[in-house]
Formats: C-alpha cells, sequence, structure tokens
C-alpha cells in the first residue's frame, strides 16, 4: 500500500467516522465514507492500547497495512476507510488477519463486483 493511500490526519478520521458507514465483523470495524472523482481509496488504521503494547500494536498495523495491500486491486477505488481492529487481533496469524478483514471489508460493499468466475476466485485467493 503506496504511502499517498494512506489517512494521516485526525481531521481526515473525524470525517470518515461522522459522514460514514459503519460495518464489522469479530475482529475488525471498517467505516466508509465515498468520495467521488478519488484516484485511488485511502485507509487509516486504528489499533487501540487495550490490543497491547507498542511492538504488538505496530505488529497488527504491519499485518492490516499488508492485507489491504495484497487486497488492493481488489477494493474500490471512491472510498476513503478506517480500519479499527479489535481486541483478538493481536493473536491472530497473518493469513487469518487478512481473510477477516477480507470479510469485514465485503460486508462493507467496497470490494470491487465481479463475474461469479472471477469472484470464486477472488475469494479462494483472500
Amino acid at each position: 500500500m503506496h504511502r499517498s493511500h494512506r489517512l494521516k490526519k485526525n481531521e481526515e478520521f473525524q470525517i470518515v467516522f461522522q459522514q460514514g458507514t459503519s460495518s464489522a465483523n469479530r475482529q475488525f470495524v471498517v467505516y466508509v465514507l465515498p468520495k467521488e472523482g478519488q484516484a485511488a481509496f485511502r485507509v487509516g488504521i486504528s489499533v487501540s492500547r487495550k490490543i497491547g503494547n507498542a511492538v504488538i500494536r505496530n505488529r497488527v498495523k504491519r499485518y492490516i497495512r499488508e492485507a489491504i495491500a495484497s487486497l488492493e486491486e481488489k477494493i474500490a477505488d471512491t472510498y476513503d476507510l478506517v480500519v479499527i481492529a479489535r481486541q483478538g487481533t493481536e493473536d491472530m496469524k497473518y493469513d487469518e488477519l487478512r481473510q477477516s478483514l477480507f470479510h469485514a471489508l465485503k460486508r462493507a460493499n467496497v470490494i470491487k463486483r465481479f463475474s461469479s468466475h472471477q469472484e470464486k476466485k477472488v475469494d479462494r485467493d483472500a
């Protein structure tokens, strides 16, 4: 995930929280704000201190960034996203975290639509 695809400022996070919609699964809450005319999606990541110490939080953030980078071509371009990690993500392996994040993004309706043949392949890849 390129650095230009990140939400960095508190104001950007707050706009997504206040004006966007949320969906969740057991491990993640995803806030979504449609942004028409945007060249690429942008993502902000939030990991609470409840997750663990700084080493653990940073590992979870790295895993989330890597998972988003691997799903980059599947995520629609016209959104700002904020991903909040819930407790339990600190114990997950990368593959489990990626699968759970894909599920949360799918629930948030930000995954691009494919033909049924391509969609089956995408689900297997995720």
